[in-house]
C-alpha cells in the first residue's frame, strides 16, 4: 500500500519543475513547506515510472495522480473512491446556505470509505475550473465596495410578546481586503437601503472610490447593461459622500461575487 500523499497536485508540479531546475530536495521542502523525506518520496515515485519536467501538456491532475498513486489492481484513468456527482454539486452550492463542507457531510454519509474533505475539495476546484474558466478579479486598495442583500432572512423574537419577525440582512464587502459589514434591517425598502450605506461608511470610517451594488430597486431605477438608471435618493447620498455608484450588470453575478 502506497505511502499517505501529503500534496496537492499544485503542489506536485511545482516540485518537480523545482526538481527539473536542479533544486535540492532540501530547497524544494523549504519553498513547499513540507518534510524532506516527503519530497524525497515523491521525487522517486516520479522517477520509477519516468516523470520528469516538463510534463506532458496533455498530462491533467488525475492522470498525474493516478500515474504517481495507483494501487496494484486499480485500472490507470479510474477513481479509487467512489465520486460524487460533481454537476449536481456545482448546482446545489449555488443555493442559500449551502457549502462545501455540508455537501461533503452528506457525501460521506452516503460513502463512508470516500474522499476526505481537502481532496474533496480540490477534486471539486478542479471539475468548476473545467465547466467554467474564469478570468481573476483584482481589487485595488480603497476602490471598490460590494453591498447586496444575503438573500437568506434571520428570524427576530419580541421578548415581550414572543412576536417573531423576520429581518434582512446587508452585507458589505471592500474588494481588495474582503474586509466586511453586516446588519439587519427590517426591510430592503430605500430607507433602510441608505440607512445601512450610512452605518457601513461609519464603520469603515472611510469610502471607497465606487460602490457596486447588485440591481436591487432601491438602488437603481432601471437596470441596463450598458447605462443603468441610479435611483435619486441613493444617488444623492452618494454624491454626499463622494462615492461613485457602479451597478452590477444584469444576469452578471460574477460582478459582485465578492458579496454574493
Amino acid at each position: 500500500m502506497p505511502a499517505k500523499r501529503r500534496l496537492t497536485m499544485r503542489q506536485l508540479r511545482q516540485m518537480l519543475r523545482l526538481a527539473g531546475s536542479g533544486t535540492s530536495s532540501r530547497e524544494i521542502a523549504v519553498v513547499l513547506g513540507i518534510a524532506r523525506s516527503t519530497v524525497q518520496d515523491n521525487l522517486q515515485r516520479a522517477a520509477a515510472i519516468g516523470l520528469s519536467w516538463p510534463l506532458p501538456s496533455e498530462l491533467t491532475d488525475d492522470a498525474l495522480e493516478n500515474k504517481l498513486f495507483a494501487r496494484n489492481g486499480v485500472k490507470q484513468g479510474t477513481r479509487r473512491r467512489t465520486e460524487p456527482n460533481w454537476a449536481n454539486l456545482a448546482v446545489e452550492l449555488k443555493k442559500p446556505g449551502v457549502t462545501l463542507l455540508i455537501l461533503w457531510e452528506e457525501y460521506r454519509g452516503s460513502h463512508p470509505d470516500g474522499y476526505g474533505y481537502s481532496r474533496f475539495c480540490e477534486l471539486f476546484r478542479s471539475f468548476e475550473q473545467r465547466l467554467s474558466p474564469t478570468m481573476r478579479q483584482e481589487h485595488a486598495a480603497d476602490d471598490k465596495g460590494f453591498v447586496d442583500y444575503s438573500g437568506k432572512k434571520i428570524p427576530i423574537v419580541d421578548r415581550d410578546t414572543g412576536e417573531i419577525r423576520e429581518a434582512e440582512i446587508f452585507v458589505a464587502v471592500l474588494g481588495a481586503s474582503s474586509f466586511t459589514y453586516a446588519e439587519a434591517t427590517w426591510t430592503q425598502t430605500l430607507p433602510d437601503w441608505i440607512g445601512s450605506h450610512v452605518r457601513m461608511f461609519r464603520f469603515f470610517d472611510g469610502v471607497p472610490r465606487l460602490i457596486v451594488p447588485d440591481n436591487l430597486k432601491s438602488g437603481v431605477s432601471r437596470a441596463s447593461f450598458y447605462d443603468p438608471e441610479i435611483n435619486r435618493s441613493y444617488g444623492m447620498m452618494a454624491s454626499h459622500y463622494g462615492v461613485g455608484v457602479l451597478p452590477a450588470r444584469p444576469r452578471r453575478p460574477k460582478d459582485k461575487a465578492k458579496v454574493s
